[in-house]
């Protein structure tokens, strides 16, 4: 069935060349808030192109069909006693390896494991005109200068639809831990900076409500090493609080205000609009809910050397992502022409014309 699934989504994206009609591309839809919205084109959907289709868990590999559940993939690494490195988060039971690929969302371990793009090693993709191509494999390749398979992480299937994808795995650690130390906004930061300078096995961190969390993974020798060097006054914390924030649903997140993602140099201080915020990985990615003006939030960041994601829907019209300088807007429409010629692939999900 996804075989010929396969042949269904190839001849709509060849129809759909052919007749200039823009595409909306989704898998189970679970993320379909994030970006843009999507525009009231023609749906493609690929959540029926199901399956894990090669596994090798001590070459730390796994490939799959854009449509399987993440849910399936992470049960099929658990038994293993493995997992993804960047935590995706899932924001529903429905989510699809597609839809984390395309979004390039990453949870609170991307700091120390490293994003989707990281850990992406090839994919297997339909562009724009409706022709099969496959980048990497089990190895990662480059092409004609360009990691092309990495280029598909966070695109928003603005570039091709994704069939396939190869991932590097990782094994679960040992055992995990989680602190929480009782600190001001300015000392979490402070402690945070001082913690990136130390080798240890730091693998999550987040700061709000005057509480600093931090979680240990590794073996039990290194665990208890490092809580020891990072204080004799912390408590345990919660071991479900990361998938709580991972998933957005800790009680900060109900918030009926917009929910910026803000996204900053680790030591940068607290900005004046952050009365209620989320200080993860580290402090480089902030959670802030606020009605301050788009233009203050995004033009704060930039003059930190950082930007600003609308991340919840919003009917105001505000473009989800911080606009690109003219040079780095070229080189996005380039790409999208490369792929996607007569631009059908979820048009203006990411930039507008793009």
């Amino acid at each position: 069935m996804s075989s010929d699934k396969h042949l269904d989504i190839q001849h709509a994206v060849q129809r759909a060349f052919d007749d200039r009609s823009p595409l909306t591309i989704q898998g189970a839809g679970s993320k379909g808030f994030y970006g843009n919205p999507a525009a009231d084109h023609t749906l493609l959907e690929t959540s029926a192109h199901t399956g894990v289709t090669s596994y090798e868990p001590t070459e730390l590999v796994i490939t799959a069909r854009s449509g399987t559940p993440l849910q399936e993939i992470e049960a099929v690494l658990d038994e293993n006693n493995q997992a993804l490195p960047f935590e995706p988060p899932h924001f529903g039971k429905t989510s699809t390896l597609g839809g984390v690929i395309a979004t390039g969302l990453s949870g609170p371990a991307r700091p120390y494991n490293g994003s989707v793009r990281d850990a992406l090693l090839g994919v297997q993709c339909i562009n724009g005109k409706g022709e099969l191509l496959s980048f990497g494999g089990q190895v990662i390749k480059n092409v004609a200068g360009y990691d092309v398979s990495r280029l598909m992480a966070g695109s928003l299937g603005t570039l091709a639809v994704l069939l396939e994808t190869s991932i590097r795995v990782i094994p679960k650690p040992e055992t995990e831990q989680t602190l929480v130390l009782e600190q001001g906004a300015d000392d979490a930061l402070q402690t945070l900076n001082r913690l990136s300078n130390q080798a240890l096995p730091v693998s999550a961190s987040s700061y709000h409500d005057k509480q600093l969390r931090i979680r240990l993974s590794g073996n039990e020798a290194a665990v208890r090493h490092a809580a020891k060097i990072i204080g004799d006054d912390s408590k345990q914390g919660d071991s479900d609080y990361w998938a709580d924030l991972r998933d957005h649903k800790l009680a900060f997140f109900s918030d009926p205000r917009p929910l910026w993602r803000l996204s900053l140099p680790p030591a940068t201080p607290r900005l004046n609009f952050e009365e209620d915020s989320i200080l993860d990985w580290g402090g480089a990615q902030r959670w802030l809910k606020t009605d301050v003006a788009a233009d203050t939030i995004r033009e704060v960041c930039d003059a930190h050397g950082g930007h600003a994601t609308l991340y919840a829907p919003c009917e105001s019209g505000i473009e989800a992502f911080q606009a690109l300088s003219p040079s780095v807007l070229t080189l996005h429409k380039r790409l999208k022409h490369s792929f996607d010629p007569h631009g059908i692939l979820n048009p203006d999900r990411m930039y507008k014309d793009v």
